[in-house]
């Protein structure tokens, strides 16, 4: 690891990042130029103390969790983020492997929702990226590791990941899910993340395997979700996507129909906040 090259070059982009890139106020007293350091730290969910260290060069080996996620907190391009990773002295993610880096364009998306759930989904289920109110509805779905990572996963693996769905729409959800599974193992081929799930799901959920040997493909949610918040109650939700084909992403936004019950529960979830799920 080249300590100052890397901690110049976080300091640098630090910097050049506005408050308003992230959907901030810029106050009539801030003086700093770019983000304050504490708030960099708070979107990395590190310490100001260890990102100070990192940009002195005098910190410890950034770990490739760090580097990833200081990646996302400075709003990195694709390019700017391999760049961290040499510097830090880590291999490049390869271009074949199931992407988590969220385009800057995305987060620019998600940082002006401040009152709207938004997230950012991989091809597995992955939540690689959530705002405070996709938080206070869903509950937080970035902190899994492993194969705990993907929504399909602990869908077939783990029941208490459905009681947000009412249970006459479960099997509806497993058959979308594997259907998204399904098409995803396509793309990537033999011996990728997505064969392994398979793999992995065929061998400790009876329910996935009778929903994958019925071969279906193209199963799709309806756009209007039942969520059951454990907080505000049940809300008709609609979820509109947007895809990035490149990163093979997908932008999840949640709305609720003006003037309705579920607008203003919608609206109380800024006040509630995060609930476990």
């Amino acid at each position: 690891m080249d300590r100052h090259d890397f901690g110049d070059f976080v300091r640098a982009r630090r910097e050049a990042l506005q408050p308003e890139d992230l959907g901030l106020r810029r106050g009539s007293r801030r003086r700093t130029h770019g983000l304050r350091r504490e708030e960099v730290a708070d979107l990395a969910d590190m310490s100001a103390d260890y990102l100070a260290r990192l940009e002195r060069g005098a910190g410890p080996l950034a770990s490739e969790q760090v580097v990833k996620a200081l990646a996302r907190a400075l709003r990195l391009t694709v390019e700017e983020r391999d760049h961290l990773f040499v510097l830090a002295g880590h291999r490049v993610p390869a271009p074949t492997e199931t992407p988590d880096h969220v385009s800057p364009g995305i987060m620019r998306i998600i940082d002006r929702l401040v009152d709207t759930p938004a997230q950012v989904m991989g091809a597995l289920g992955e939540t690689l990226a959530q705002n405070p109110c996709a938080v206070a509805l869903l509950g937080d779905e970035t902190h899994y590791e492993g194969q705990d990572r993907s929504a399909i996963f602990r869908w077939f693996t783990d029941l208490e990941s459905r009681k947000i769905y009412p249970g006459e729409h479960h099997h509806h959800h497993s058959r979308v899910l594997v259907s998204q599974l399904r098409s995803a193992a396509a793309r990537q081929g033999k011996g990728s993340p997505a064969a392994g799930l398979v793999e992995h799901l065929h061998g400790v959920s009876p329910e996935f395997e009778t929903v994958w040997d019925a071969a279906e493909i193209g199963v799709r949610f309806t756009e209007e979700k039942l969520i059951l918040h454990p907080e505000v109650g049940e809300m008709s939700l609609f979820c509109q996507m947007v895809v990035d084909p490149d990163q093979m992403q997908t932008l999840l936004v949640f709305t609720a129909t003006p003037g309705s019950e579920s607008a203003e529960k919608l609206r109380l979830l800024t006040v509630v906040g995060v609930f476990e799920i």
